[in-house]
């Protein structure tokens, strides 16, 4: 059998974390699903975790298709630069505020899928192979598509992974 890709690992890697963060969620109540935990962090809750990483993969999809139009993309957003990389993540929680958990895990395995569908059009000579394109300047594709999955899910499984310990203990504490 021959040797996986990059390509192919980043694919099987992400997928994998993605289903983990979900079983950390389901192994919560679904009723306690949307507790907030006490925390100093930005992060309360599943929902603030998920739309954390739908953002992330909204910039990522906008950055390529900006890139592949022939543009250099603003990143990591209009009107921020990554040392602003905190203020940026305060916005992102703070618009998504308003949205349900249930909402949260639709638009997440929509985006998700959305990315995974791009990881999987190029070759990985083309994820690989820095230069490649024009907007990833010295850096290559793969450096993005990790960041804002593989990497990114390990991240949220985590904090889930927190938040879940958390209202587990406060209900165990309750009984």
């Amino acid at each position: 059998m021959p040797a996986k890709s990059e390509k192919e690992i980043l694919l099987l890697t992400s997928d994998r974390n993605f289903t983990a963060l979900f079983e950390i969620i389901e192994s919560v109540p679904s009723r306690k699903r949307s507790i907030s935990i006490e925390t100093e962090e930005r992060d309360k809750n599943f929902r603030d975790v998920l739309m954390h990483l739908y953002e992330w993969h909204a910039m990522l999809e906008r950055w390529y298709r900006e890139g592949m139009d022939g543009d250099i993309p603003y990143m990591p957003a209009p009107g921020y630069k990554w040392r602003d990389i905190k203020l940026l993540n305060m916005h992102i929680w703070e618009k998504y505020q308003d949205v349900t958990l249930n909402q949260a895990i639709k638009k997440l395995k929509l985006s998700h899928k959305r990315v995974m569908d791009l990881i999987e059009s190029h070759s990985n000579e083309e994820i690989m192979t820095k230069k490649y394109y024009k907007w990833t300047k010295t850096s290559n594709l793969y450096s993005y598509f990790a960041a804002n999955t593989l990497n990114h899910y390990i991240w949220a499984i985590k904090k889930c992974e927190a938040i879940a310990k958390y209202i587990k203990e406060v209900e165990r504490d309750k009984k």
